[in-house]
């Protein structure tokens, strides 16, 4: 990948991304680097404060024509866009391994995913939603119409670099919003590419646009920009917060998927087969890099034991490797995701917990790989059971009761996701209906997807994105009253 020989074929050279479009242009280089080796990927030329509102100017200019274009136009160049990312996947999965270190498998799992989102909202397009409503007035004829907000911000993670995008951009886009990007500053050449992609589609000059930079730098321009008028942000709990506060002066609209810390429940009567190895994918899927990730395992006393041998004996069979050798796992992302591991099993450990397998970095095969590990009787007082640890390390802990194991998975300032195994039906209603959670899971481990609206409750986040919910922040409702005299 060093030969920058993917993003060649993409449409991107050497010489492009050491030098931003126009007016993005700003001062420094960013230098993207592979987790698996360290190695120096690509240096990438990085905007500032000029370039983030000169990316704003380029969408405002071009929101008149982009918001009024018939949706058929639209559609057709979110279908063409799709075309292309589905065309170039191979090479857009090589350059996510690259940047992020994700496996292979995972990484063309991932275009597959980002594309269909791109190929939902060409579908939504066509169906702007205008509704009839019933007069409460004589001789008044009354509509709702649904008009794109304007310019929409959208600021995205390295976890999930080309998934993340399309989710957000295909929405706002075919909602007739113009678009602003910030990628991670660790994944940035995925954002380059389908950016490139989307310039061959055909989208107007200014309807796209993506600025590479510092974030606080960048997205403190957006959220102080009254021109923006909608912001899109997956991230951390904490940055989110930060965002909602920049962003109250300006009174924007806001989505954001912040932060999860899932319960994963087993009770006595599931398919423990099945539960063992749906814990295995809920837990280390992008190697525990995932806000979706599993993070506190309540497993039912009478079958405790049990499930413990059968996880342990699965997460010792986990492959690490680099990802072009499509491993299990691959690296985490920087020293500080390695240390944070580190300490949340030391943490556990000193409070009584059980070590099972792993826990330990992989130094033979790189700074920042990891051992997936599994500790057992971890202490609810442990930090690992109320901080989300982003990384493979698995903590289990006995319940006896139903309504015991409701309160503790309900403790925490998360709710994203919560997954349940359990066979008896009326158990499993009871549970859904109590689970303090924006989705719930029962007996299986994948529920996204783009006709599904992908959002959590409490403190991670606010709004949903897919399905037709996903248009919603990007639209606002205009009452019309008619009187035709």
């Amino acid at each position: 990948m060093n030969d920058l020989s993917n993003l060649a074929r993409v449409g991107i050279t050497d010489a492009d991304l050491l030098q931003t479009e126009g007016d993005f242009a700003g001062q420094g280089r960013l230098a993207v680097r592979d987790p698996a080796s360290g190695d120096l990927v690509a240096q990438v030329a990085m905007s500032d404060a000029r370039g983030a509102r000169a990316a704003v100017d380029a969408a405002d200019g071009a929101f008149p024509a982009w918001s009024t274009m018939l949706p058929q136009d639209r559609a057709a160049l979110l279908h063409r866009w799709h075309s292309l990312i589905v065309e170039a996947g191979e090479d857009l999965a090589r350059i996510m391994v690259a940047e992020q270190g994700k496996p292979i498998g995972e990484a063309r799992g991932e275009i597959d995913y980002a594309a269909s989102f791109v190929r939902f909202y060409a579908e939504e397009a066509l169906r702007p939603n205008i509704e009839g409503v019933t007069s409460h007035l004589p001789d008044a004829e009354m509509e709702l119409w649904r008009e794109p907000v304007g310019v929409a911000a959208l600021i995205t993670p390295w976890n999930f670099p080309t998934a993340m995008i399309t989710r957000k951009a295909a929405a706002a886009l075919a909602a007739g919003c113009t678009v602003v990007i910030h990628p991670s500053a660790e994944t940035p050449l995925s954002a380059l590419a389908l950016a490139e992609l989307a310039r061959r589609a055909g989208f107007p000059e200014g309807v796209v646009n993506t600025v590479v930079g510092d974030a606080a730098t960048i997205v403190g321009e957006w959220t102080a920009d009254a021109r923006v008028r909608a912001l899109s942000f997956t991230g951390s709990t904490e940055i989110g917060r930060l965002l909602y506060r920049q962003s109250s002066d300006t009174i924007k609209r806001l989505v954001m998927e912040l932060g999860g810390h899932a319960p994963f429940i087993v009770f006595q009567g599931a398919d423990l087969d099945r539960a063992v190895s749906e814990a295995v994918k809920a837990k280390f899927a992008t190697s525990g890099q995932d806000c979706l990730g599993a993070n506190r395992f309540y497993i039912q006393r009478p079958v405790y034991d049990e499930f413990c041998a059968r996880f342990t004996k699965a997460v010792g069979d986990l492959t690490l490797g680099r990802g072009l050798d499509d491993p299990d796992i691959g690296p985490l992302i920087n020293e500080r995701a390695v240390a944070k591991q580190l300490a949340h099993v030391e943490d556990a450990v000193e409070q009584g917990a059980r070590l099972l397998t792993g826990g330990c970095a992989d130094t033979a095969l790189g700074p920042l790989f990891f051992r997936p590990a599994v500790l057992a009787d971890v202490p609810d007082t442990a930090a690992i059971m109320s901080e989300e640890t982003f990384g493979p390390v698995a903590p289990l802990t006995p319940f006896d009761t139903e309504e015991e194991v409701v309160a503790r998975a309900n403790d925490t300032e998360y709710g994203l996701v919560a997954y349940l195994h359990s066979s008896d039906p009326r158990r499993i209603y009871r549970m859904t209906r109590s689970l303090q959670f924006g989705m719930v899971a029962v007996n299986r481990t994948k529920v996204t997807g783009a006709p599904i609206p992908f959002g959590g409750v409490k403190q991670s986040g606010l709004g949903r994105e897919g399905a037709r919910q996903g248009l919603e922040a990007f639209t606002d409702i205009k009452y019309v009253c008619r009187d035709w005299g």
